[in-house]
């Protein structure tokens, strides 16, 4: 079997694992949200996903599950997730270069993950095309029938990164408190910045 670089976190931001037997041996690290990309020049789109489960305080684990290069390794990791503790897996995918009337027939890495396991997938659509993105957002929406896939706006891991916490949120009250606080203080400064804005003027608001 393939061995790949594997992180593994704690919910806090420090990296716990590095490779499969030190993955195996780490203690009280359980990851819940595996984060999976086709290649490391995903990674500063997918590091917002990674940036608000760390910040929710929920273990995941970043890979590198490329299904071009290594097939393999997709099918591994999509087969023994559930099994390893995952119970959420958030995937990018990017389309070719290819037109709209082709969109149908591309591999589409977010829908072959969500087949092979009963797990729910949410898709990161990833603007890395001439269609601006548009072509790899179609791909995973148009999933077919029993295969579903959730899916965030184009380029938007933060949004995928919110949705996990969400969905672990349903079976962790604890989890779902802190969503509820986050929303609290997003709806806050909202109110401060309208606030400022009224009190300020917009000339000085945008030159203070």
């Amino acid at each position: 079997m393939l061995k790949s670089k594997r992180l593994a976190y704690d919910g806090r931001g420090n990296a716990v694992a590095k490779s499969e037997e030190e993955l195996s041996s780490a203690v009280n690290v359980t990851p819940r949200v595996g984060i999976i990309m086709g290649s490391d020049s995903d990674l500063p789109i997918m590091k917002d996903a990674a940036r608000i489960l760390t910040m929710f305080g929920v273990p995941h684990e970043v890979r590198i599950v490329s299904a071009h290069r290594t097939p393999e390794m997709m099918f591994s990791y999509a087969l023994s997730a559930q099994d390893q503790g995952i119970q959420i897996i958030i995937a990018e995918y990017y389309a070719c270069q290819l037109s709209l009337a082709l969109i149908k027939y591309q591999f589409d890495f977010t829908g072959m993950v969500a087949s092979l396991t009963p797990l729910p997938v949410i898709g990161v659509p990833v603007r890395a095309s001439a269609l601006d993105g548009m072509d790899s957002l179609l791909s995973i929406v148009q999933m077919p029938r029993g295969v579903p896939v959730a899916t965030v706006a184009i380029n938007n891991a933060t949004n995928a990164g919110l949705l996990a916490v969400r969905m672990l949120g349903v079976g962790d009250a604890d989890l779902l408190a802190r969503m509820s606080q986050y929303q609290e203080d997003t709806r806050d400064d909202v109110m401060k910045n309208a606030e400022k804005l009224q009190t300020d003027g917009w000339e000085t608001y945008l030159n203070p």
